[in-house]
């Protein structure tokens, strides 16, 4: 075994890209407390270095598309992602309080991931 120093992830993490440069979620993370990315971050992390993971952590939504679910204090922090190759892809984020995903959520996840593909 040869230690580098490096870890030993599986995958990398990208946050996807608009057209006009933005990061969603990249943005959405900046807005939250750093309390509540720091629990998102990890769970993040837990993933690029245990995928494929199931629930609790990762739940699937559809064909290519997951999300993280993170427990904060205001609900649970939820983050979309697809696999794109050796890359976790983090397509929209928010704080689901209800049951249900948010119809619009799920879509701007989809549409996202439709544009990457």
């Amino acid at each position: 075994m040869i230690i580098t120093g490096e870890p030993d992830f599986i995958l990398t993490v990208r946050f996807y890209r608009t057209e006009s440069g933005a990061e969603p979620v990249r943005d959405w993370l900046k807005e939250l407390p750093r309390d509540y990315r720091k629990v998102i971050g990890e769970d993040i992390k837990t993933v690029q270095y245990g995928w494929p993971l199931g629930m609790p952590v990762v739940r699937k939504l559809d064909p290519g598309l997951w999300e993280v679910r993170s427990h904060v204090k205001d609900g649970i922090a939820r983050v979309l992602f697809t696999v794109h190759g050796d890359s976790m892809v983090l397509l929209h984020g928010f704080i689901k309080k209800s049951r249900e995903t948010p119809p619009e959520d799920l879509e701007s996840a989809r549409k996202r991931k439709k544009n990457l593909l």
